[in-house]
């Protein structure tokens, strides 16, 4: 009987995986990762299998059920199997299902933590996301539900919070802007969003709640270029991010027609 072992792999640049993980995928007997995992951290699993799990927004992906028994077969068959996860496992990564699918099958599991995001995020932006007289408390959230999941209420702990980081929030930051200036936080409270952090093709663009509801019309219609991402993107919102070191993309109001 093997170990399980669920892996941050971090926001995408291999060098800032931690040393426990790197150890592990060089010993890896099969890896099981996320579609976020870059190939230059899949490179250290040198003897490793490795099978694609990641759930890819809008298209088909394995269930959550097939990766659990997935997990629980290989670790029968092999010493050590790891779960490699973008970011760390304990956040929005399902982890707590793999868990206790693992513990219900008799067999040992051990969570390495990666670096979130949000926290690559204001590395990259050189803003610390608490401030002293500004922000003395952070949310950490996702507008996203699964099909058949209870309604999310993200909403109460994003309005309350002096700042907000949103995972996955690329092609819903129209929508997340109108429902946070609908809950009374202001149109000009400032918002940046992150694409592919700690990679190469990183992108910041920063504007406010009020930029991003003129600036992107909703899913399913043609939005403008510059927010046109490819990469993971998260939303980060606040006081904090007012000098925040991002381009600065200003959205006009539109034309109103005359006579």
């Amino acid at each position: 009987m093997g170990k399980v072992y669920l892996v941050g792999a971090g926001p995408g640049a291999a060098d800032l995986l931690t040393l426990r993980a790197a150890r592990l995928l060089e010993r890896a007997d099969i890896v099981f990762h996320d579609a976020l995992v870059q190939p230059d951290t899949l490179a250290l699993a040198k003897a490793a299998r490795f099978v694609d799990v990641g759930k890819r927004y809008g298209k088909v992906s394995p269930e959550q059920r097939f990766i659990n028994r997935a997990l629980v077969e290989a670790a029968r068959a092999h010493e050590v199997v790891v779960r490699l996860k973008g970011g760390d496992p304990m956040m929005f990564g399902r982890a707590q299902e793999e868990i206790d699918a693992l513990a219900e099958a008799g067999i040992e599991c051990e969570v390495v933590p990666g670096v979130t995001a949000a926290l690559a995020a204001a590395a990259t932006l050189r803003v610390s996301l608490t401030k002293r007289g500004v922000s003395r408390n952070v949310a950490f959230v996702t507008a996203r539900r699964a099909p058949g999941q209870p309604e999310n209420v993200w909403l109460d702990a994003a309005s309350s919070a002096d700042t907000v980081a949103l995972y996955m929030a690329g092609w819903q930051s129209a929508e997340i802007a109108a429902a946070l200036i609908g809950a009374g936080r202001p149109a000009t409270t400032p918002a940046v969003l992150v694409e592919s952090a700690s990679l190469p093709g990183e992108r910041r663009v920063k504007t406010t709640l009020g930029g991003l509801l003129r600036g992107q019309p909703l899913r399913g219609q043609d939005q403008r270029p510059e927010l046109d991402f490819k990469g993971p993107v998260l939303l980060a919102i606040g006081e904090v991010f007012a000098r925040a070191n991002a381009q600065d993309l200003r959205f006009e109001e539109p034309a109103r027609a005359t006579g």
